[in-house]
């Protein structure tokens, strides 16, 4: 497994497009994205928890109940969500894909991110759709990926090449995410490419089972959006066996997605609005693995952890705080705990207790732009991964004026 270059476009048969219709006043900025596969593809997606949902999950869901899809058209700016017309638009946007690409409506995977309440006027889709198909390229990802960002101030994607049954595979992805990003599900929108053959059965396995160490796994602000998606495609045009069911080859793609996934959730906890920081907390030692998510997650969560780490402050007692609300059967008085990024290592406790370490070490190792925090609970062999970011002054202004 190496990493490649192309994103979405990296995996053969897929070509992306993204341009300026209109949907955002600032015409520098791309609003509309399309993701598209000469050949149909098996399909699947996992969606956001929240029961105030946006409307193009609604539609979505039903296009690939089936679990076939050929294309992914997705607007920035409007969520397309709490309209009383959201699922006619959505359902108008995937007309318009259709036509402009040959397909039938059904087989669109539509996505919208932006503001909430605003009704979406299609009528800036509609006059740009032929456009964004005619700019449909194999080198598209770049613009595609920049289409689909909101208060995203880098672009998020990555592409792997894998191999299954002797064959190479090539599995690519864009994602957006900066803020109201708290998954139960997913994480705010993550369009995946792959050119492996697989069933959509165990597509879909695989990709909702990947989802509960990934992307359920990062927290920016506690706000689980309405519009979270990550949806996959595959062509099946690297020509490898098939993988209909669950052996080496179905291991093998799996691992591919895992790198990918990962990678696009550092990208986005990097990215959380205002950061200055990736945090990366890893539990070992735990009891069972829901206890392993439970607790990392609960540290990446707390507000106060997220604050220490922002002002490097050694304030490793937020951390046990947050293991001890978090609702895991764990013992505090076995637990370890060392922050880490490149400056070094500092262990700031053992059995629940603190030890003596350096300040100015402490701050030079917080003071990193990604920093790892370490605890060892000491109760079984479990261990999960979480990811978040430093809560920063920025945040506030961002979001204290984001509609106006």
């Amino acid at each position: 497994m190496k990493a490649c270059n192309g994103g979405v476009c990296a995996p053969a048969g897929f070509r992306a497009a993204g341009v300026h219709c209109g949907i955002r006043k600032n015409k520098s900025k791309k609003d509309l994205a399309l993701i598209y596969s000469d050949t149909p593809c098996a399909a699947a997606a996992v969606y956001t928890q929240n029961l105030v949902k946006g409307a193009p999950i609604t539609v979505t869901r039903e296009n690939i109940a089936d679990g076939r899809a050929q294309a992914v058209l997705c607007n920035s700016g409007n969520a397309n969500t709490c309209n009383a017309d959201g699922p006619a638009v959505a359902r108008r946007m995937c007309e318009l894909a259709a036509s402009a690409c040959g397909l039938d409506p059904r087989d669109v995977i539509v996505a919208s991110t932006g503001v909430i309440g605003q009704r979406l006027d299609i009528s800036p889709i509609e006059a740009s759709i032929g456009a964004l198909k005619d700019a449909l390229s194999e080198t598209g990802s770049r613009d595609a990926a920049e289409a689909i960002m909101t208060t995203d101030t880098a672009r998020k994607e990555v592409a792997v090449a894998f191999t299954v049954g002797g064959v190479e595979c090539r599995l690519g992805g864009i994602a957006k995410g900066s803020g109201m990003i708290h998954p139960n599900m997913a994480t705010m929108l993550v369009f995946l490419t792959t050119d492996c053959a697989i069933s959509s059965e165990l597509l879909q396995k695989a990709l909702a089972a990947d989802a509960a160490d990934s992307f359920n796994m990062i927290s920016i602000d506690g706000d689980t959006s309405t519009n979270d998606m990550v949806s996959i495609l595959a062509n099946g045009k690297a020509g490898n066996p098939p993988i209909t069911a669950e052996g080496p080859d179905y291991d093998a793609f799996a691992a591919a997605l895992a790198f990918v996934t990962r990678t696009l959730c550092r990208s986005i906890a990097k990215d959380g609005e205002g950061a200055t920081k990736l945090l990366e907390c890893r539990v070992s030692g735990a009891r069972s693995l829901t206890d392993a998510r439970t607790v990392a997650k609960s540290i990446i969560c707390s507000s106060l952890v997220k604050a220490a780490m922002f002002g490097a402050d050694a304030n490793w007692g937020r951390v046990l705080c947050a293991i001890g609300y978090s609702g895991a059967d764990t013992d505090p008085h076995g637990v370890d705990v060392s922050f880490s990024s490149e400056a070094g290592t500092v262990h700031v406790c053992e059995k629940g207790a603190g030890v003596e370490f350096s300040e100015e070490t402490a701050k030079a190792v917080l003071s990193a732009d990604e920093i790892r925090i370490d605890v060892t609970l000491h109760d079984g062999s479990a261990e999960a991964t979480a990811w978040g970011c430093d809560l920063t002054y920025d945040y506030v202004r961002i979001n204290g004026d984001y509609r106006t």
